[in-house]
């Protein structure tokens, strides 16, 4: 029947899982190079699904979905149904790298919002790794970051200025300028991050 690739293309389009995939890397800042580390997906393939040149299979979005912490129900969500209220609980969270296939990883990170289809920040907790200075690699991405830090020494480098936080200290700037974190001394340091598009 020559209507039914057009009229399960135009179902499948209804929920823009495209347009969703390509939120949820921006809101974290990631390349299409990035995430295809992190999922093992080709960046050409990951770019026809945001542009919906594609539809992903069950396997592949999980994959995707995996990397962002969110389920698969975050792109079939019914938008009149959104759920405003997410509990993530701590055996649920899944670790990540900041930067995959890196020996000098800087900081690990957990989603802790993920429950939540309709945000409108990411939080995270970051476990920060001890990381030589010329080692930090500086990240910029729009929007505002706010971070507080829950035990042990941060260093972090926004622009040119270097600014050093202490367990219950907290900053908040724009993420828009270059910046960087490390942990100082060889005692663990976490903290939680927020960012705000």
């Amino acid at each position: 029947m020559p209507g039914i690739n057009s009229t399960i293309s135009e179902e499948l389009g209804r929920y823009s899982i495209g347009e969703k995939l390509r939120t949820l890397r921006l809101r974290k800042s990631m390349g299409l190079v990035e995430l295809g580390k992190h999922t093992g997906l080709s960046a050409a393939l990951l770019s026809k699904l945001e542009r919906g040149k594609l539809f992903p299979t069950l396997p592949t979005l999980l994959r995707i979905a995996m990397v962002f912490g969110v389920g698969l129900d975050f792109f079939f969500a019914d938008e009149r149904k959104r759920r405003t209220v997410g509990i993530v609980r701590k055996q649920e969270r899944v670790r990540f790298p900041e930067r995959p296939g890196v020996q000098d990883v800087p900081y690990y990170f957990e989603c802790l919002d993920y429950q939540a289809t309709e945000r409108k920040l990411s939080a995270f907790l970051a476990d920060f790794q001890e990381l030589a200075a010329e080692k930090a690699k500086p990240h910029a991405h729009a929007g505002v970051e706010f971070l507080f830090v829950i035990k042990g020494s941060l260093t972090i480098k926004i622009g040119s200025e270097e600014f050093q936080l202490e367990p219950e200290d907290a900053i908040y700037f724009d993420s828009a300028v270059q910046h960087s974190y490390r942990r100082r001394g060889s005692k663990p340091c976490s903290a939680v991050i927020v960012t705000v598009p």
